[in-house]
C-alpha cells in the first residue's frame, strides 16, 4: 500500500479563503516582475481577503441598520465612504448601482427661528408623519 497524502493547497496551509494558486497565475501573467517568489501570491492573498472581511463587516452594520438582511452595492458605498482609512484608500473608486452619499447643503436647510419652535406647530408635525420630514434612513452617515 502506498502511503500517498491528499495533496494540501496553499490557501489552506497559509489558513486562508482566497485562492493562493490563482491569485500567482495572475502575478506571473500580469508582467509584474520577471519572477514571483512564492511568498507574495499568499501575502497579497491575506491582505485582499482581510480587506473585503473589512469592507463586508462594516457594510453588514450598516445593513443592520436600514433593517435589512441583504448586503446591496448601497450599504458598501456607505461603510467606505464613512470609514475614514477606506475611503482615502477608494478615493477614486465609483461602486456600480451604489449611489451617492445624501448630503443637503447648509444653505438648502430650514432656518431655526422662534416661530419653528412654538408648541402648536410642534404637535402638528407629530400629528402628521409626513410633514417636516427629513430623510432618516441614512441619517448615522452625517455623525
Amino acid at each position: 500500500m502506498s502511503s500517498k497524502k491528499k495533496s494540501k493547497s496553499r490557501s489552506s496551509r497559509a489558513g486562508l479563503h482566497f485562492p493562493v494558486g490563482r491569485i500567482h497565475k495572475i502575478l506571473r501573467k500580469g508582467n509584474y516582475a520577471p519572477r514571483i517568489g512564492a511568498g507574495a501570491p499568499v501575502y497579497l492573498a491575506a491582505a485582499l481577503e482581510y480587506l473585503s472581511a473589512e469592507i463586508l463587516e462594516l457594510a453588514t452594520e450598516v445593513a443592520k441598520e436600514n433593517n435589512k438582511t441583504r448586503v446591496i452595492p448601497r450599504h458598501i458605498l456607505f461603510a467606505i465612504r464613512n470609514d475614514e482609512e477606506l475611503n482615502r484608500m477608494l478615493s477614486g473608486v465609483t461602486i456600480s448601482q451604489g449611489g451617492v452619499l445624501p448630503a443637503i447643503h447648509a444653505q438648502l436647510l430650514p432656518k431655526k427661528t422662534a416661530k419653528n419652535t412654538q408648541p402648536s406647530q410642534a404637535q402638528s408635525s407629530q400629528s402628521h408623519p409626513d410633514k417636516g420630514f427629513v430623510n432618516t434612513m441614512y441619517a448615522s452617515s452625517y455623525s
